[in-house]
């Protein structure tokens, strides 16, 4: 028997929720109202189509004046500013940043960023009002879940709705809020920042219920464009070296293969080099270009939560975030065997928690069912809680905390709460953990 925790309540219509795309140079901010309208992306300057954000600080010399953004990027010439840029960067390293005369913890400095580059959303809602709250990064390992814990936590929102997840997420939510025939086979997307490309192919298993969706994710480090103030005949050089090695990898990426959609992002493709490279794509393609892909698709992940598409009702990502596998017990609910989910698979490892209670006689063994999705049989794991005391009672009561301690490893706590007064507990706690 089980006591489950209630889950958490539908955000109102009209609530504001928000998209952050956080990169190494820039940060984007999309957004949209909960059942109204569309997601649109904020331009820091009214009535243009940049989008990007610079991820830079700088401080005025002995003041705690602090400028962000573009007004960062231009006074961090002037004689009296100190600019602080690697945001990102100098947050995973976690060394403290000495400046005019201090010392920063640079996460903190990131937060101070990310709040002030948010106060831009002034012109759609005050930052109170944002109601769900997404965050996408290239990755997310260990380190910068952590970072951007500390982040959320002093953000000061006043919304729990707080989330992470990486680009590949993202866009995977965008790509189910297109027409079905842009991703009908395999979608392939180029990221380009000017020194480096990073692709993603998606493609989606057909066969399996819901039908399983992968992005393989390739980086290559040999394709860079050059700056802008370059020698014309060593720009036409290099664009023609950088034209002819991204079509060789389009041609690899694509053999054997039907691509429904391609879509180019990032700075890399501000100018026309690419020429044999965007016919190859052409043919029998759709191919669309543009920088706000993620932060648009960091919303549409919000709104999966509370309103899944019917794209999203059929489909599930099975990330290396994502655990892959749907973890529950089987129970006696009023008498009647059933099955009881725990963690559901297809969510990111580091937001899964359950907690519930559950009853249990003579035999101090809980039972979990593992069931992969990725084809192998389903399998079960058992904790046994060694040295329980008997108390008398036909039951015995006990708290189950259930969570990842990464994408394969599931970590179980079990609490005895005991059975009223006549049959008090100690608290006594078991911790296990099992691979999956």
């Amino acid at each position: 028997m089980f006591l489950e925790r209630k889950e958490d309540t539908k955000p109102h219509r009209g609530s504001v929720f928000v998209g952050y795309d956080l990169g190494e140079r820039f940060a984007q901010i999309s957004y949209c109202l909960f059942g109204k309208g569309d997601v649109e992306t904020l331009a820091p300057v009214v009535g243009t189509r940049q989008y990007n954000i610079p991820a830079m600080l700088c401080k005025r010399k002995g003041t705690k004046q602090w400028l962000f953004g573009k007004e960062a990027v231009g006074s961090a010439g002037e004689e009296d500013m100190l600019p602080v840029e690697g945001l990102l960067h100098l947050a995973r390293e976690g060394k403290e940043l000495a400046l005019d005369g201090e010392t920063y913890d640079p996460t903190a400095l990131l937060t101070l960023f990310v709040r002030r580059s948010l106060g831009l959303l002034s012109i759609i809602a005050p930052v109170e009002e944002i109601d769900a709250f997404m965050v996408t990064v290239a990755r997310t390992d260990d380190r910068m879940v952590e970072i951007l814990l500390q982040v959320a936590a002093n953000l000061n929102l006043k919304t729990d709705r707080i989330y992470f997840q990486s680009h590949t997420e993202s866009l995977y939510a965008y790509m189910l809020h297109q027409p079905s025939e842009l991703w009908a086979y395999h979608a392939l997307v180029c990221e380009h920042d000017g020194e480096r490309l990073r692709t993603y192919r998606m493609t989606c298993n057909k066969r399996t219920t819901p039908i399983v969706t992968l992005i393989e994710e390739q980086l290559f480090e040999t394709l860079p464009i050059p700056e802008e103030d370059e020698a014309e005949a060593l720009k036409t050089d290099a664009f023609r070296l950088a034209d002819e090695r991204f079509l060789e990898i389009l041609q690899d990426l694509c053999e054997g293969r039907i691509v429904s959609s391609a879509y180019l992002l990032g700075d890399g493709f501000r100018e026309d080099w690419h020429r044999d490279s965007l016919r190859f794509l052409c043919k029998n393609r759709r191919v669309f270009q543009g920088n706000n892909l993620f932060s648009q698709g960091a919303v549409y992940s919000l709104l999966e939560k509370w309103s899944p598409s019917e794209a999203g009702k059929d489909h599930i990502f099975l990330g290396e975030d994502k655990l892959k596998a749907n973890i529950g017990m089987h129970v006696l609910r009023r008498g009647k065997e059933s099955y009881y989910a725990l963690l559901d698979a297809g969510e990111n490892w580091y937001e899964l928690h359950k907690t519930c209670e559950v009853f249990l006689g003579e035999d101090k063994t809980i039972s979990f069912v593992i069931t992969p999705l990725t084809g192998k049989n389903p399998q079960t794991k058992e904790i046994t809680l060694t040295g329980a005391k008997k108390t008398g009672a036909p039951f015995t009561r006990y708290a189950l905390q259930v969570s990842m301690a990464s994408a394969d490893t599931v970590q179980v706590v079990a609490t005895e709460l005991g059975l009223g007064e006549f049959f008090p507990t100690d608290g006594r706690k078991w911790e296990e953990t099992f691979q999956i």
